[in-house]
């Protein structure tokens, strides 16, 4: 008995469309990464405004008056 040569995945059509549009992919994500997100964007004293922000006193929310005024 002879056993059949295997064959290789890449001779199915399916796996190279796949691949294919997997590379593409991989292009187009890498260059937007590339292209959009080169450098962080860090506001200014955004440090002290985070603090001010989290940190400061809490203000009451006024109550409005359950009763109704007379007309």
């Amino acid at each position: 008995m002879t056993t059949p040569t295997p064959q290789s995945p890449w001779q199915i059509p399916l796996v190279r469309e796949i691949a294919a549009i997997l590379l593409i992919k991989l292009v187009i994500l890498l260059s937007i990464k590339a292209i959009w997100f080169t450098e962080p964007t860090v506001p200014t004293d955004g440090t002290q405004r985070l603090d001010a922000h989290l940190f400061q006193p809490a203000m009451p929310t006024p109550i409005p008056p359950t009763e109704e005024t007379p007309r």
